[in-house]
């Protein structure tokens, strides 16, 4: 495509995105207008929920398959098996460099790129696709998602020159979805964390209090894993509040990851250097794994020095759960008991027999140890 078309491509695409009155209507237009643009056969954009540890589908346009939809409701996939959303990228941008698209075909990575590709080319392969181009969408100098535009396999291979232009497309979609992301923003803002873009504490307090409502009228399995970052503190007093903040956000995204691993978890940051991963469903010793990989890959990371963590789940034996304060009450004390320990493995409460010391730190606080974290719930 010669310079004129893709600068009139350009245009229509911001066009047709200033042209749309609801949400919707703006991810089709991006979606379509970076298919045409790419002369692709098939388009998508999706957004990352870090809360959720996903990648959600917004939009499907052109040629679709049978199990892809216009506007899908519950498209959406772990963002474990596409580790680039968090880890790669993640390090690129943390080191002030742009969001480049790349190129994967259903052959295996296109040269001149290396990089996680085995679930886009297993995707390429099923929907009969020959290539595809992955362009990072950046919003407010976060990570939004991405946008993704594929070719039949009897198509043209994308080139470096259709990655580097699909690069801009994705500035251009960003442009478009920053207004109606506005529209927006204030309901975001007070469910969200502002640093790590995680649930923030109000999220978790309305959604622990739903949880263990639904846990007393159906008995489904509510799991809270409660963790406090080690070493922040001498992060910020040796190497600046900068350098601490990035921890915290590298240490939130790997919270996410983790998470995604436990279908319809939130993962949240409760303030400060304490976080943590609420699952309704999931077996307890899914939780339990979910929190030990989280153990082990915040001890890999290059700042801070590890982390505490401490579980509770009414799938154990912790006695009635009759509140959500009480469940958290018990994680908190699981967690101060694994900091206390210096443990490298999360503490789970109620796995030590009739006496379990987390169950009876939690159940009967003793005046030293008031606790730290008071659990507001829902207002009246």
């Amino acid at each position: 495509m010669g310079e004129d078309k893709r600068l009139a491509a350009v245009v229509a695409l911001a066009q047709g995105m200033a042209a749309a009155r609801t949400p919707r209507e703006s991810w089709r237009a991006a979606a379509l207008g970076a298919c045409r643009a790419l002369d692709g056969s098939f388009a998508a954009l999706s957004v990352w929920e870090r809360d959720r540890g996903q990648l959600r589908v917004l939009v499907n346009v052109g040629e679709r398959a049978p199990d892809e939809e216009e506007f899908p409701d519950h498209e959406a996939y772990p963002v474990h098996q596409f580790p680039e959303i968090t880890e790669f990228l993640h390090e690129r941008w943390a080191g002030g460099q742009g969001p480049n698209a790349w190129v994967e075909t259903s052959e295996g990575p296109a040269a001149g790129r290396p990089g996680y590709f085995h679930q886009r080319v297993a995707a390429l392969r099923r929907r009969g696709r020959g290539c595809c181009v992955i362009a990072p969408v950046l919003l407010y100098g976060r990570a939004w998602g991405e946008l993704y535009v594929a070719r039949a396999a009897d198509a043209p291979v994308f080139g470096r020159g259709d990655a580097d232009f699909a690069t801009v497309l994705a500035a251009v979609v960003a442009a478009g979805l920053a207004q109606t992301e506005r529209l927006r923003e204030a309901r975001r803002l007070a469910y969200t964390d502002p640093l790590t873009g995680l649930a923030n504490r109000r999220a978790v307090d309305v959604r622990l209090e739903e949880a263990v409502e639904r846990h007393r009228r159906e008995g489904v399995v509510v799991s809270l894993a409660v963790c406090d970052l080690n070493g922040l503190k001498r992060v910020n007093d040796t190497q600046g509040h900068a350098v601490g903040d990035r921890l915290l956000e590298r240490f939130g995204s790997l919270l996410s990851l983790c998470g995604a691993t436990l279908p319809g978890a939130l993962a949240a940051r409760l303030g400060g250097d304490e976080f943590c991963l609420l699952a309704v469903g999931p077996p307890a010793d899914a939780v339990v794994r979910a929190a030990d990989e989280l153990c082990r890959r915040a001890a890999e990371l290059d700042l801070g020095e590890g982390v505490a963590c401490g579980v509770a789940s009414t799938a154990d034996p912790i006695g009635d759960v009759r509140s959500a304060r009480r469940l958290f009450r018990l994680a908190d004390a699981a967690q101060y008991r694994a900091k206390a320990l210096g443990a490298g493995r999360p503490v789970v409460a109620g796995r030590q027999g009739p006496d379990d010391p987390v169950v009876r730190l939690a159940d009967e606080p003793s005046p030293e140890r008031a606790e730290r974290r008071r659990f507001r719930g829902r207002r009246p």
